[in-house]
């Protein structure tokens, strides 16, 4: 690497330092990710004064090749392309080598995923709570999971919407959209169950009520906190609660996790994307999308782990 680059990076850090108040975190983030371009220059003779574009650009392919994030990579083109406009401003290069280089996307990570077996403990965990809160438990988790709900659609749910044993509901979703969501027998019997110990959460009666009874709740899922319905944080701190129980990570569970095991374990079956998009309330097919590449590594996993073929060395009997 070449004296002139190392004065160069030099003079851009204590530009950063001086003129912009960078931090001194920010400068040893600046410092590595310089040295980082510059080691991989010097493979071909190269070094950040008289790098060309072509290498410049074959740098950021080669983050790409090493599994770094694409936030990483991100991260590391702005620090090259802020150095050489500090460059081109000092007139010590007539030309940005950085400038072709296209920006990496920062891409979405990937959801958690419940398998179906871990779906079946965690219901099993709900089950085994006490009384009315397992039976609650119970149906918040088969209402998520039999129709993909968010939370917030889900504790927005007046009791009216399952009273009468709907086959399906109507749910109002990001901006006031209205979709379906399908119950399966699962569900249906979950909530029957839930329903018969609902009092057992409604709100205390106000002061001057009669004695002994309880204050009326519009909601599926009220509660005798200040709001007077279940807050999402209480049904995570449930979810842990039961995933614990359960013998599963308790980061893994959340209400989303059950959504997305929703969405995933409907095309692992075969849904259609389409049919999957329209069940999650997804505006952009996009969106659904990420679960083709979920269900894809799950299903890979499966055959590698579960198919006998899988079990051999390349697929091949050993000998």
């Amino acid at each position: 690497m070449s004296t002139k680059g190392a004065g160069w990076v030099d003079a851009f850090l204590e530009m950063m330092a001086v003129e912009r108040a960078a931090a001194r975190n920010t400068l040893t983030a600046y410092g590595k990710d310089l040295e980082d371009a510059r080691a991989f220059l010097a493979r071909s003779g190269q070094d950040l004064d008289d790098a060309g574009a072509e290498t410049v650009e074959a740098y950021f392919q080669d983050l790409g090749a090493r599994g770094l994030s694409p936030a990483t990579a991100a991260r590391r083109r702005s620090s090259v392309r802020q150095f050489y406009r500090f460059v081109l401003g000092e007139g010590w290069r007539q030309d940005d080598p950085s400038r072709r280089v296209a920006a990496p996307k920062a891409g979405r990570p990937l959801p958690k995923v419940l398998e179906r077996e871990e779906i079946e403990r965690l219901l099993a965990a709900a089950i085994r709570k006490d009384g009315a809160q397992g039976l609650r438990l119970t149906c918040i988790i088969e209402l998520i999971y039999a129709s993909g709900l968010r939370i917030s659609e889900l504790l927005a749910l007046p009791l009216t919407a399952l009273a009468r044993d709907p086959a399906y509901l109507i749910v109002k979703g990001k901006g006031g959209k209205e979709r379906l969501a399908p119950l399966n027998d699962a569900a249906r019997a979950a909530v029957k169950a839930y329903l018969a110990e609902r009092p057992t959460f409604l709100p205390k009666a106000s002061k001057g009520a009669s004695t002994g009874k309880a204050a009326e709740s519009p909601w599926l899922f009220p509660s005798r906190g200040a709001t007077g319905r279940l807050t999402a944080r209480r049904v995570s701190q449930l979810l842990e609660d039961a995933a614990i129980a359960a013998g599963i990570d308790r980061d893994k569970v959340s209400p989303h996790v059950l959504r997305h095991a929703f969405a995933t374990h409907l095309l692992e079956g075969g849904a259609d994307l389409r049919v999957i998009q329209t069940l999650l309330g997804h505006a952009d097919i996009a969106t659904t999308q990420i679960y083709t590449h979920v269900a894809g590594e799950h299903l890979a996993h499966v055959v590698q782990t579960k198919h006998p073929l899988g079990k051999r060395d390349g697929g091949r009997k050993k000998t």
